[in-house]
């Protein structure tokens, strides 16, 4: 989001009532019409299905500036998915007639929403890619490549720390637990990473492409 569009977006959303959500708090179930849009300032929330074994399917996850589910506020888009905090959260509560019209009336936001909506959709292609015919070993690296990218914190020597865990990674890859245990210590023994009470340490994320590249 370009910051003049972004500066828009705030000063319009940043009137209507703002909350504090702690983690792990169920925004919108599954099935339900949501009665407001969500514009988040502050955390991140995740949005997910649940498979039939009961596990997490996380969908995509939310970060500040976005608004979220913009496509109930467009089309009233039925609502399938469950949207949750994955840390405390702060995001104000915006009517969706209000949001809609907000839209209607400011093209370079809907554009630039437009804009981040098929970015998003080129790593959910992806993923469906590596899905599809990857090995285990490719879903994860493709989810750590992304990680990095949109929530990666940068560290000394062009190292990355990712604020996840191995729970996180298989609800993003569709992998069980079990195996992405069995391939984290593969890429660990090969030195492209480290566990750290911090997080996952990401030591060369350019080495981590290449080694994709590979496996596609």
């Amino acid at each position: 989001m370009s910051s003049a569009v972004q500066d828009k977006v705030h000063h319009h959303f940043s009137a209507y009532p703002l909350r504090h959500y702690p983690k792990g708090q169920i925004l919108v179930f599954a099935d339900e019409s949501p009665e407001c849009i969500f514009y988040i300032v502050k955390g991140r929330v995740r949005k997910y299905d649940v498979s039939y074994r009961g596990d997490e399917v996380i969908i995509n996850v939310f970060q500040p500036p976005a608004f979220f589910p913009a496509s109930w506020a467009i089309n009233k888009t039925p609502n399938r998915f469950f949207y949750k905090t994955e840390t405390e959260v702060d995001l104000h509560v915006v009517p969706t007639e209000d949001a809609r019209a907000f839209l209607m009336e400011h093209p370079d936001v809907a554009f630039d929403l437009l804009s981040r909506v098929y970015h998003g959709l080129e790593g959910m292609y992806g993923r469906m890619v590596h899905l599809m015919s990857g090995t285990a070993k490719s879903r994860l690296l493709y989810e750590l490549i992304i990680e990095c990218r949109r929530f990666g914190t940068p560290q000394a020597g062009g190292k990355c720390l990712l604020k996840t865990n191995e729970i996180d990674l298989a609800s993003r890859s569709g992998l069980s637990r079990e195996t992405i245990n069995r391939e984290m210590r593969k890429i660990k023994t090969a030195g492209l990473v480290d566990v750290t009470k911090n997080g996952i340490v990401v030591n060369d994320l350019k080495q981590l492409v290449k080694i994709l590249g590979k496996e596609v």
